[in-house]
């Protein structure tokens, strides 16, 4: 069996931390933020977090499918 669980673990993350990327990045009132987040873009910063973790487990997945495996005899 050949399956990888960092290839679905990678897109669901890097789907999601675009999606809260993006929600952050054009979420133009800075209201919402001030009385809970104390001002900070919190969408933001979680979405690059986990669009970084998504890549990288694509990445790790990606390495691992190239790399040989033990010669068949």
């Amino acid at each position: 069996m050949n399956f990888d669980l960092r290839y679905p673990i990678g897109i669901m993350f890097t789907v999601f931390g675009a999606i809260l990327a993006v929600f952050g990045l054009t979420s133009g009132s800075s209201d919402i933020y001030q009385a809970h987040s104390l001002g900070i873009n919190i969408n933001l910063i979680w979405g690059i977090v986990l669009l970084v973790f998504g890549l990288f487990m694509l990445a790790l997945a990606v390495r691992a499918s190239k790399k040989p495996g033990p010669p068949k005899k």
